[in-house]
């Protein structure tokens, strides 16, 4: 019973590693190499469903996942945060800038996503303060481990400091996927969902962050230029 015992504290204490549940999911690079991509231009994908923050970094022409780290907390459920109070975490698309990142936050180390975007003050939503950080609690934040926050804090803020100007975080409901979608399909939200499946799609295919901007209070997904060729069947506006 001792050994038992023994082996499952064991367990417990290693690092949390997603496995990928889709052919379209990356395995995360070696040590070494994510040793060596620290500074490289990051990108951030949150899901909601599988409390997971994956953490991407370019390498060559690509993103390459360098980490899954397991969401200790997050609240309010499934869809977009509304108004101050209803202690919702976000969905949707964000970008963060080095005023985003907060060393010293109360809770350890955060970083500011920049509630409420384009987007979400076109909904009338309201709502400040919503960050990633550390300490594992949360009311309306996507809260980590501390050693979890250090790791993705260093990156983002390498990165930043060496040249990339905003660092994109998406954050989803769950991997949007067609099945997922029509297992959601009978949801308040499902409009708003099929609305933030074009950039994950795109990224899922291209490995590349989609270009999101906001026109007449929808996500609009710009084609990516990859050399001289536009991608133009990625060019997506949320359907009213």
């Amino acid at each position: 019973m001792g050994k038992i015992a023994l082996m499952l504290a064991m367990f417990l204490c290693l690092p949390w590693v997603a496995a990928p549940s889709s052919a379209s999911e990356q395995v995360p690079v070696s040590q070494n190499i994510k040793q060596q991509l620290l500074g490289t231009p990051i990108y951030i994908q949150i899901f909601k469903e599988e409390r997971t923050l994956e953490l991407y970094g370019k390498m060559g022409n690509e993103f390459r996942l360098l980490g899954a780290y397991r969401i200790c907390n997050f609240s309010g459920g499934l869809g977009p945060k509304r108004r101050e109070g209803d202690f919702k975490s976000p969905e949707g698309f964000y970008s963060v800038d080095i005023r985003n990142l907060k060393p010293n936050s109360r809770f350890y180390r955060a970083i500011n996503i920049g509630y409420p975007n384009a987007y979400d003050r076109a909904q009338g939503y309201s709502g400040n303060y919503l960050m990633i950080h550390g300490e594992c609690k949360s009311i309306g934040c996507y809260a980590m481990t501390n050693a979890y926050m250090d790791e993705i804090f260093t990156y983002v803020q390498a990165a930043l400091r060496n040249g990339q100007v905003k660092v994109d975080i998406a954050i989803y409901p769950f991997r949007m996927t067609d099945a997922n979608l029509q297992r959601h399909r009978m949801s308040s939200y499902f409009a708003f969902w099929r609305g933030l499946q074009p950039g994950y799609r795109y990224f899922s295919e291209k490995h590349l962050p989609p270009t999101v901007t906001v026109a007449n209070g929808q996500y609009v997904f710009n084609p990516a230029i990859i050399g001289t060729q536009a991608i133009s069947e990625y060019a997506f506006t949320e359907t009213k």
